[in-house]
């Protein structure tokens, strides 16, 4: 580690009346047990498919009920 970065860890290690090693231990503490980025984009998709209702893949209209639902101006 460069010594001017350990040196602002120790300033900043005495201003919090801490060391060096208990904020890592901290940090790496918090690293851990926060939800992964795959975690929270699953979860996230997870309440979103959730939410849908009234859908079916296998409910697809015909070419002709497509074209006469075209918006008209």
């Amino acid at each position: 580690m460069p010594d001017d970065v350990y040196r602002l860890a120790r300033i900043r290690a005495a201003e919090q009346e801490s060391s060096v090693s208990a904020l890592v231990r901290g940090f790496l503490t918090q690293l851990s047990a926060g939800e992964s980025d795959f975690d929270r984009r699953r979860r996230l998709q997870d309440e979103v498919l959730g939410t849908v209702t009234g859908f079916r893949g296998g409910a697809r209209l015909t070419r002709e009920k497509v074209h006469s639902r075209r918006a008209v101006r």
